[in-house]
């Protein structure tokens, strides 16, 4: 079973371009499966496969009370499996068409506040040198551009037009799109380069941030380096690169932004993607409205 599963996570990874905190997600999710089938049912190929399994599988991870969040990715993650066994004629009829998953939780994206992100650039304590601007430069662009993290971690310095003002970000599904760049990051950009090619050297295709070796940047330092910043200026409980692009979305739409602008700028491919910030903007709303009504 193992090998289908790996091939499987290629595709993904070189044609379909996921992320590798997704491919990870989905190779643990993949590992279970086919643990919980082999020692369950003692089943060692997918054509045995059915829906039933599948359900026992999904209602043994409902027992452990395991999160709604986590839940419908693994059964995300075996629709795309099983569509993809189908494909390549593995298997004959795909067992998922008949499973759902459950109605997500309703979770409003965490954002800083204007202020605390003002004090985040203003007081910031970054390191001098190369490590200072390169963190600073990271935390500017997660916040003036809504970029993602994986996203982040693979830009290259060719996709940095500084003569435009413009950075080109490769998203999900290997989809481009193009985002402005204000003055003051693309002189921060400009500094950090400068820094970078004297200790490193630099070329088009190389990748803009590195760590303080010169490696490219992984997921858990990044996130390692905006929970130590943002600690400094918030009290939140989640400190992620997330909450930024959170943060980036929901300060323009409150400020007068065209919710499609927003669609395009972070990349999602639907509006209802989308749609969720706007219920920030309504909770706002009505805070203001009961505090500044004579009959509220």
């Amino acid at each position: 079973m193992g090998h289908h599963s790996n091939r499987f996570l290629d595709y993904l990874t070189r044609v379909k371009r996921y992320a590798t905190h997704t491919v990870n997600a989905y190779r643990t999710d993949l590992k279970q499966f086919e643990a919980y089938l082999a020692h369950s049912f003692g089943i060692q190929e997918y054509q045995q496969v059915d829906a039933a399994l599948i359900r026992s599988w999904l209602a043994s991870l409902s027992s452990k009370k395991v999160a709604k969040r986590t839940f419908n990715r693994k059964v995300s993650c075996l629709r795309s499996f099983f569509h993809y066994l189908e494909k390549e004629g593995v298997i004959d009829k795909n067992p998922m068409w008949k499973i759902k998953s459950l109605k997500p939780e309703d979770r409003l994206p965490v954002f800083l506040e204007e202020d605390r992100v003002r004090d985040l650039f203003l007081e910031g304590d970054f390191e001098p040198g190369f490590p200072g601007l390169r963190d600073l430069l990271m935390l500017e662009i997660f916040y003036s551009t809504g970029i993602r993290l994986s996203e982040l971690i693979n830009l290259q310095h060719q996709h940095v037009d500084a003569g435009s003002g413009q950075i080109r970000i490769v998203g999900k599904g290997n989809k481009q799109r193009i985002i402005p760049l204000l003055a003051k990051v693309l002189e921060l950009h400009e500094a950090y380069l400068t820094e970078k090619a004297r200790l490193f050297g630099t070329g088009p295709a190389d990748h803009l941030f590195v760590t303080d070796k010169g490696k490219q940047l992984y997921p858990v330092w990044v996130h390692r380096k905006v929970q130590k910043h943002l600690a400094m200026v918030s009290t939140k409980t989640r400190k992620s690169p997330h909450v930024l692009r959170h943060s980036f979305a929901t300060h323009m739409l409150n400020r007068g932004a065209d919710l499609n602008a927003i669609k395009e700028l972070l990349g999602h491919a639907s509006l209802s993607a989308t749609q969720v910030y706007t219920h920030n903007s309504i909770e706002k709303i009505k805070r203001v409205y009961k505090q500044a009504h004579p009959k509220a």
